[in-house]
């Protein structure tokens, strides 16, 4: 069971129960879209059918009217952008749309529009007033998380909202500054982009060269990986005239300066690689000695996922700069995880790095275990094993597909009585019980099942293209299943936000309620202990709602998405600035924790602002988001002899 953070119980002044009211032509569409009128308009008298006519020309003045709008400036209706001046920069969706000239992708079909309710937004969702609005709301969000960082805790690696000040849990490199970047980018807020470009260009060369201690997978998930993605959403290299468009409209520095930081960054993580006698590296990094170490507790071993969950960013580093050594050293511990026992693909949550074999028998897909599975099906995209048939990197996919064959014969469970699907732990081994615990973590996988099973591409293209094996749609029914039990999670609690862990009942009979609310249809399947209650501000649910909305075009995603974000509003923002993390979920008013994550701003606010805009922006058959949710292109590549060969198809 994961150890309770420090926190606090202060709570902050302030009245969370505030929300944006509604235009009153978001009111008049709203009415429209929820209206019964298409079941009911053979009743209508004629005062009605006149109000009908009144209504549709109202939507005709307004379509007509948008349609002498420059392109850049129709992604966001007038009304919405007089609304929220300076909130969100109508260059942004058009920067990350699909019009690169150098890129060649899968062809995809355009496809026809299903008869399904549930599909008939997809082509249209540009044009929907009510999902621009929850959008804008969403980049609001990140204005005040990012207004509270700029104020208190500027150059600081996190934000403390209730006491105001910075703290530096991180390594002190600056953390939330690079783990935010990417989102300013893709949400076009040009003057975050610029303070967070000028303090990158002037103080991160410093911070490096005089910093100390810093653990390899944090650093590489969230600043090396941060830096890489906004070396290519700024224009870096070669990645075509949308980039190049956004460096002019972003107006943050030279994309180099973000691949000079990167590349130093990466020289001095590289000695978790050459200072371990294994291929699996030491976990923890002196970057002003550039040297390293195994971790400093545990008996030195590292975290599974850790040491597997680096690949993608040293890999996009070698194709940048063209140097294999970084890819290398990356990829070689794949390879040597390759040969390694496991049990139906599942392997134990630690290894030795000194040995370089695997140390106890927990198997999980919680922390510590988690993004090893998300990574082999990521890397393999990544490199191309999808869009141009890498056999090089085959090995990869073959290794995730056993290692799901594994989840669903050993881990996915039922809860009682309502048959909720889960995803509980081996904490001694395959000999063992399934222990029915399942980290808020977990929730990745509903999305990662769903990339998986179709490759980025959405379902109807999947079908089209005969991409959909019997296994793959197992695995997309499951991950719709899972998602299910992830935003359950959340419905549960007083708060309408989910705990950090759940355990769930196995039991024919009701078990007390534990952590539930009393109107709650899932309080006897679902129970919260109480060390487990807090809430993080994790992202892996909205990631997965985000992959889901994607690929299956069904709107409840996007719905949920939406209590989700509501729930954030209402008990976890600062009227200071900035959002803080909570101790309990299941009362309210929740008790706080002074502490907001840099992944609120770098993954879920993220996710939710692309879950609700243009599903044309950074498309899953292009791009790749880490597991920090840094989108990195899709590339394919080699390495041969000193060489990193670029693949045919160039980004």
């Amino acid at each position: 069971m994961a150890s309770v953070l420090p926190s606090t119980t202060h709570d902050a002044l302030y009245d969370n129960a505030k929300f944006r009211h509604r235009s009153s032509l978001r009111k008049v569409t709203r009415a429209i879209q929820t209206s019964k009128l298409p079941r009911s308009c053979v009743s209508c008298g004629i005062g009605q059918l006149l109000v009908l006519l009144l209504l549709a020309g109202f939507v005709y003045l307004g379509c007509s009217r948008s349609s002498q709008i420059p392109a850049s400036a129709k992604l966001i209706s007038k009304r919405v952008r007089e609304k929220y001046d300076g909130v969100i920069g109508t260059e942004a969706l058009p920067l990350l749309l699909n019009k690169r000239n150098n890129v060649n992708p899968p062809k995809l079909n355009n496809g026809k529009a299903s008869s399904d309710v549930s599909m008939s937004i997809h082509h249209n969702d540009t044009q929907d007033p009510l999902w621009k609005t929850r959008q804008a709301d969403v980049a609001a969000a990140f204005r005040h998380a990012w207004k509270g960082y700029k104020t208190f805790a500027m150059g600081f690696d996190e934000l403390q909202p209730l006491s105001k000040h910075g703290a530096d849990n991180l390594g002190g490199l600056g953390a939330t500054v690079i783990d935010a970047l990417d989102t300013a980018m893709i949400m076009g807020l040009s003057d975050i982009v610029k303070d967070a470009g000028s303090w990158i260009k002037k103080e991160l060369p410093n911070r490096l060269n005089e910093k100390g201690q810093v653990n390899l997978f944090e650093t590489t998930i969230r600043v090396l990986g941060g830096l890489l993605s906004a070396y290519h959403l700024s224009g870096g290299g070669n990645s075509g005239a949308w980039g190049a468009k956004g460096s002019s409209h972003l107006q943050g520095p030279n994309p180099n300066v973000y691949l000079d930081n990167a590349k130093d960054l990466g020289d001095r993580l590289m000695a978790a690689f050459t200072s371990s006698p294994s291929p699996v590296p030491f976990s923890d990094v002196i970057l002003q000695e550039r040297s390293a170490h195994p971790a400093g507790f545990g008996g030195g071993f590292s975290s599974t996922s850790e040491v597997t969950t680096v690949q993608m960013e040293f890999w996009y580093l070698s194709y940048i700069t063209g140097d294999p050594k970084y890819a290398k050293a990356a990829m070689d511990v794949y390879e040597h995880f390759r040969g390694l026992p496991k049990t139906e693909g599942l392997v134990p949550i630690y290894i030795n790095p000194q040995s370089g074999q695997f140390e106890g028998s927990n198997i999980r897909l919680g922390s510590r275990g988690d993004s090893y599975y998300e990574y082999l099906l990521k890397v393999w995209l990544q490199q191309g094993g999808a869009a141009y048939n890498e056999s090089s990197v085959a090995y990869l996919r073959n290794m995730y597909e056993e290692a799901m064959g594994g989840v669903k014969h050993l881990l996915v469970k039922k809860s009682e009585p309502s048959s909720l699907v889960f995803v509980g732990e081996l904490p001694n081994g395959p000999n063992g019980a399934v222990h029915p615990k399942m980290d808020h973590l977990v929730c990745f996988l509903a999305g990662n099942l769903a990339l998986g099973a179709t490759r980025g591409l959405t379902k109807q293209e999947a079908m089209a293209k005969d991409l959909l094996s019997e296994n793959a749609l197992q695995d997309l029914e499951l991950a719709e299943e899972l998602a299910k039990t992830c935003y359950e999670m959340y419905e549960v609690t007083q708060t309408g936000l989910a705990p950090e862990i759940a355990y769930f009942n196995l039991y024919a009979e009701n078990v007390a309620v534990e952590g539930g609310k009393a109107d709650s249809m899932y309080k006897h399947d679902i129970r919260i202990r109480p060390a487990d209650r807090h809430n993080l501000l994790r992202p892996e649910t909205v990631e997965s709602l985000f992959i889901l909305y994607r690929i299956t075009e069904d709107p409840r995603y996007r719905n949920w998405g939406w209590n989700i974000f509501q729930a954030f509003e209402r008990h976890t923002k600062v009227n200071s600035g900035g959002y803080t993390s909570l101790n309990d979920v299941t009362v309210i008013p929740a008790p706080k924790r002074d502490k907001m994550e840099t992944f609120f701003l770098g993954e879920t606010l993220k996710y939710l602002y692309l879950l609700f805009g243009d599903t044309s922006v950074l498309p899953l058959t292009q791009f790749v988001f880490n597991t920090e949710a840094h989108p990195l292109p899709i590339v394919g590549g080699k390495i041969d002899g000193g060489r990193f060969i670029t693949g045919s198809q160039d980004h």
